[in-house]
């Protein structure tokens, strides 16, 4: 009976001194894991990102424009033997004839759609050929800047009326007879000190 209580006593001894020496790492050594935010933000992938542009239905024309004006004018503007060279306010045009079906392009865009439809500045383009009935028979490449599009109609008109006349002398009577081949020398007045505008002045007051 003593051996059995002396060995109980010194199991029990035994276990707490295991117990104590099991807790012992558990208090000295702690591991806290790495927060998986942390792991995705050290090493994160760079992402690849494509990008595709896609012409526009008017910059493809405007580039099959420019290639056939091109063919049709080696050397550019200033190489060819029909030109003309019109002004208007502000606006200058330097006109190109060539024979053909009656194409109008101003700044290598169709005439309708570069005067936005306008009749009125339509006509003005087309008023020198339809006067000696050639609006079927040329065509017509004109590089226009400066100014406004009312003005850049009427400077490419005075264009293609100095233009014929390198075509034939004899076209100078009925362009004459019309007007075609006259320079507006009308520009906007100066303002003035002053005024307002040109000629507007400000409100007068008595008192």
């Amino acid at each position: 009976m003593a051996l059995s209580i002396s060995s109980l006593t010194s199991s029990l001894s035994s276990l707490s001194f295991s117990s104590q020496i099991s807790q012992k790492p558990n208090n000295c050594l702690s591991f806290q894991p790495l927060k998986s935010t942390s792991i995705s933000t050290v090493f994160k992938t760079p992402k690849l990102v494509v990008s595709a542009t896609v012409a526009s239905p008017v910059e493809l024309e405007t580039t099959n424009l420019k290639k056939y004006v091109k063919s049709r004018l080696p050397g550019g503007f200033a190489a060819q033997t029909v030109i003309g060279t019109g002004r208007r306010k502000c606006a200058i045009a330097r006109v190109v004839l060539q024979e053909g079906t009656g194409k109008v392009i101003i700044n290598y865009r169709d005439a309708k759609e570069y005067l936005q439809g306008n009749p009125l500045w339509l006509q003005y383009v087309k008023v020198p050929l339809v006067t000696l009935g050639y609006e079927a028979n040329y065509d017509v490449f004109v590089k226009a800047h400066g100014g406004g599009l009312s003005g850049q109609a009427q400077a490419i008109s005075l264009g293609i009326a100095r233009a014929l006349l390198k075509v034939s002398e004899d076209h100078r009577v009925p362009l004459r007879k019309e007007g075609l081949l006259t320079r507006d020398s009308r520009v906007v007045e100066r303002k003035k000190v002053g005024l307002k505008k040109a000629r507007k002045a400000p409100q007068f007051s008595k008192r």
